[in-house]
């Protein structure tokens, strides 16, 4: 799915002045300051961060300083900057992202090429982008698939402005996804919640966010928290180990209820009785993790040191579930070791060999 994006007479933000160039000799060195722009300092101007009705919604109205600056007075704005948004992809998270930005103030509109997506979006009461949305945004976000990233990010380099940030939501991905930065300020915004639907809250989750940009990290923060998301900084270098570590709390914890359900089911229990009664002990669980930590919320016979029941369950089980029972109960015993007596843990390890 690729997005129709205008095409502006350059790819360098032609047309949009510096807010205070002169005239004569001031203009030609704004000219030149403009020149050596970087992906550090592309969002930190009034022209890019401040309010956004002086720029987008009544551009004839007279421009406001950046929230990120101080007032004329010489005092920080009290107004934090929220700068136009356009979310590329109005799937599930594309529609979360954009609901829980528009219920917080956030200037952002919704674009997709699919009319599917376009009418999603006014589903969900959101406003779609204009051409001239595109062209004003200061920041981009790209929910779409991951493989489609690199190639939506470079048909969007060749039509917006520097100006523009571009940020995906791929836990997967580095940076590098969205090709060379070319002076333009790069990012990721990946939150840590299982959204399984456009209208589930973002919420009390977190956000792993990245990019070398300062300004670009103030203001993705500064969306989290809007949000209501914490943040977390992930190293480029190990996008890979935080996103596994990311699918196995929840679609692997997905994958490993259907495995305790199958564990019942040998019991001859019906699959959708079994999963009612196992959710509320899969959330007893989270509950005692929350309070005391990993070691702490462990419970079952491994920190009983019950080698006997173990024993019993791996004869029980289903011949595709007894190995996945087996390589978890390893994983406990690391965590209860401490707690254990010595010929406990030795029965245990024997019996999950």
């Amino acid at each position: 799915m690729s997005p129709r994006v205008p095409r502006t007479r350059s790819g360098k933000g032609a047309g949009m002045p510096a807010p205070n160039a002169g005239t004569g000799a001031s203009r030609k060195r704004a000219g030149k300051a403009a020149q050596k722009h970087s992906p550090e300092s592309s969002l930190d101007t009034s022209r890019q961060l401040g309010d956004a009705a002086a720029r987008g919604a009544a551009p004839e109205a007279p421009r406001r300083g950046s929230a990120l600056r101080p007032s004329r007075a010489g005092r920080t704005s009290p107004r934090p900057a929220r700068p136009p948004v356009v979310i590329i992809g109005a799937g599930r998270l594309g529609g979360a992202l954009g609901l829980a930005l528009n219920a917080t103030g956030w200037p952002v509109r919704m674009h997709s090429r699919a009319e599917e997506g376009r009418l999603r979006a006014e589903a969900l009461g959101l406003k779609t982008a204009t051409p001239e949305d595109l062209r004003r945004a200061r920041l981009v976000l790209l929910c779409v698939p991951d493989a489609e990233v690199p190639r939506v990010a470079e048909e969007l380099a060749t039509t917006l402005p520097r100006s523009v940030a571009f940020v995906h939501t791929a836990g997967a991905l580095s940076l590098d996804a969205l090709g060379p930065p070319r002076g333009r300020a790069l990012g990721s915004f990946h939150p840590l919640c299982a959204v399984s639907s456009a209208r589930d809250s973002l919420a009390g989750h977190t956000a792993a966010i990245s990019t070398r940009s300062r300004a670009l990290r103030d203001v993705l923060r500064h969306m989290a928290v809007d949000v209501g998301l914490d943040t977390l900084e992930v190293p480029e270098g190990h996008r890979a180990a935080y996103h596994a570590g990311a699918v196995m709390s929840a679609g692997l914890m997905v994958a490993l209820a259907d495995a305790a359900v199958a564990a019942l089911g040998a019991a001859g229990i019906d699959p959708k009785d079994a999963l009612r009664a196992l959710l509320p002990l899969m959330r007893s669980a989270l509950r005692g993790m929350e309070a005391r930590g990993l070691a702490g919320g462990l419970t079952g016979p491994i920190v009983r040191g019950d080698a006997g029941v173990v024993a019993a369950h791996l004869a029980a089980l289903p011949d595709d579930v007894a190995p996945i029972y087996r390589l978890l109960s390893r994983r406990a015993l690391k965590l209860a070791s401490e707690r254990l007596r010595p010929e406990s843990r030795a029965a245990l390890e024997q019996r999950l060999r």
